[in-house]
């Protein structure tokens, strides 16, 4: 009996000890599988935005990066490119469901990064800098990322490219070679008309300007102001460096949507400009376009000849200016769903300090998408016109870490770092606007603008009849209430410097 009782005794005791080893064994395996330090690994979602060029290859591509990260840090990406009509929409609804998501594009120019950091949208990133983000540390000068804060915190990463402009038009070189248009002539927007005549009047199927939405003005806009972020009280860069304007009410602005509304009367601007979702790149290529307004840099011609197909040349109509928006035009953030933000930002740093990773997301696979030349360039492999792996390589990472393409010079990166060198600064460079106080009166303001900026800023809509209407229902939505805010906070910062 005694022996019966010392079985189960021993019975039970053998059993609570299986029990306990498994149930550590389990909470173990879970815990570092969520780190993504041991076992299947951590998959990271990045969403960005694709603009219409081709990615039937992606697959592959992710499938080479992930042999690499795998490795390094036992994680795998899976690439979320979501097309520019869509991003607005789309991005917001992935953050405010709550589905996975772990970086995300955050910006200024397809979005409000300000305001969505403000929001808590994005997980503030210098903690994890320091703890899994030496590379990233490494790459940028103290300035830029202090372009990135708001409140006090780094909320992105810019992507490592030019962090201002300047601005002007590009064009196909064969239609100016054709007609004798002397471009040294070309000295102001204004200038441009008697071009825009000669291509609407010789060429009819081809489409003077081919910027869609308010980009035709917007694009002009760069060389003009620092928009402090949203454009809700801004700094005319030839005005008074301490005054925030309404952008909206001032000369300069009003006069460039009137010229744009003599070109769109004229006919050279397409006639759907306001709604339309086409790149204008794309237009060119399809032999639609002749030309179209951006900003500009060190390789722009050899870069838009590459996506449209044509040699194009272009006219530069402004000085260099880099405002403190160029931090935050295009970046990548994480976003409040990801599960794991120390994983992400262990992933975000491979994109500053891995020239392998960079290649592959930039260009693509070797052999497959891309050829090396003896030159040092790359192109694309004999035989093939197309790549099927086209990537944004401006949104994301370090470019300098990239293979320079054969038309662009072989010190490219150079050339765009000694660019960023050479820019003026914004007055306003390294201010930062607190949004808190005015976050429901940016957002109001925001939908007023979405009303009206595409039609003025394409030409569609008369701003003799528009213009007051629109100011009207901005200060009715608050404009005047953060310019107030705004100016207070400038001003102080303006004492700190």
């Amino acid at each position: 009996m005694k022996k019966t009782r010392l079985m189960v005794k021993v019975f039970l005791l053998v059993l609570v000890t299986i029990l306990l080893t498994t149930a550590c064994s389990s909470k173990s395996s879970t815990d570092t599988t969520e780190s993504g330090d041991k076992g299947a690994g951590y998959t990271i979602k990045m969403a960005y935005v694709s603009t219409g060029t081709n990615l039937d290859d992606l697959p592959k591509v992710q499938e080479e990066i992930n042999k690499i990260t795998k490795k390094k840090i036992n994680a795998t990406v899976e690439l979320e490119p979501i097309g520019v009509s869509a991003w607005d929409n789309q991005s917001k609804l992935m953050v405010a469901s709550g589905e996975k998501l772990d970086l995300i594009l955050s910006t200024s120019i397809f979005g409000n990064y300000a305001l969505q950091a403000a929001r808590g949208e994005f997980v503030p990133l210098d903690d994890l800098l320091k703890s899994h983000g030496k590379g990233i540390l490494k790459v940028f000068s103290e300035d830029v990322l202090e372009g990135t804060k708001v409140n006090g915190k780094i909320y992105a990463i810019p992507s490592v490219r030019e962090f201002g402009a300047n601005y002007g038009f590009i064009m196909r070189k064969d239609i100016v070679d054709k007609y004798h248009i002397d471009l040294s002539k070309v000295k102001t927007y204004e200038d441009l008309t008697d071009v825009f005549k000669i291509v609407k009047e010789n060429e009819p199927n081809l489409i003077p300007i081919v910027n869609a939405g308010s980009a035709a003005t917007d694009s002009r806009l760069g060389g003009m102001y620092d928009s402090l972020g949203d454009g809700f009280g801004a700094i005319n860069y030839h005005g008074d460096p301490k005054k925030i304007i309404n952008l909206y009410e001032d000369k300069d602005y009003i006069d460039q949507i009137h010229l744009t509304r003599k070109w769109y009367e004229s006919g050279y601007i397409m006639k759907d400009a306001a709604t339309s979702k086409e790149t204008a790149a794309n237009i060119v290529k399809a032999n639609k376009g002749f030309g179209y307004f951006n900003n500009l840099k060190p390789g722009f011609e050899a870069q838009e000849s590459r996506l449209t197909g044509h040699e194009m040349v272009s006219v530069t109509l402004s000085d260099s200016y880099m405002a403190t928006s160029g931090a935050t035009a295009f970046g990548m953030s994480i976003s409040k769903n990801s599960e794991n933000p120390e994983k992400s930002m262990e992933f975000l740093n491979l994109l500053y300090s891995d020239k392998d990773i960079m290649n592959l997301l930039a260009n693509g696979i070797e052999g497959k998408h891309y050829t090396h030349n003896s030159d040092g360039t790359i192109s694309l492999p004999e035989g093939i016109k197309e790549s099927k792996y086209v990537f944004n390589n401006w949104e994301v990472g370090n470019n300098f870490l990239t293979s320079v393409w054969k038309g662009d010079d072989l010190d490219h990166w150079k050339q765009l770092q000694s660019f960023n060198d050479s820019m003026i600064k914004s007055p306003a460079y390294g201010f930062t606007f607190d949004v808190n106080q005015v976050k429901s009166e940016i957002a109001a303001c925001q939908n007023v603008v979405n009303q009206y900026r595409d039609g003025l800023g394409s030409g569609t809509l008369d701003p003799d009849k528009t213009l007051v209407e629109f100011n009207k229902k901005l200060k009715a939505a608050g404009l005047d209430k953060i310019i107030n805010e705004k100016q207070k906070q400038y001003d102080k910062w303006l004492k700190m410097q």
